[in-house]
């Protein structure tokens, strides 16, 4: 079995839409993360500068997930293509990585 992990980096304010959307078709592996980065901004409430960076970034939301077969990876990609759009031609990235392995926790 090929495990492939899932990436997104969308804006803050879709993401509700897309973890209500992937959680609906059965994903329930699913990371949500607050980061900065460098996506364009909706409007300018959304920016802010970085001394760190030394840009404007705004705070986006990277998602895993991680898929067992190439079918679901697909609906997964389509549901946050779909629910991720912001109306801008770049509202995000999706990355799709080949895992060799994924084992649980258990005692």
């Amino acid at each position: 079995m090929i495990l492939r992990e899932v990436k997104a980096f969308v804006h803050r304010n879709r993401i509700a839409d897309v973890v209500d959307a992937l959680y609906g078709a059965g994903f329930r592996n699913l990371t949500v993360i607050d980061v900065q980065g460098l996506l364009k901004a909706i409007d300018t409430k959304e920016q802010q500068y970085s001394v760190r960076i030394g840009q404007k970034v705004i705070t986006e939301v990277k998602l895993e997930l991680v898929c067992e077969d190439q079918d679901r990876t697909e609906e997964a990609i389509a549901l946050i293509r779909e629910h991720a759009k912001t109306g801008q031609p770049d509202a995000g990235w999706i990355y799709v990585t080949d895992l060799q392995a994924g084992m649980p926790i258990a005692d």
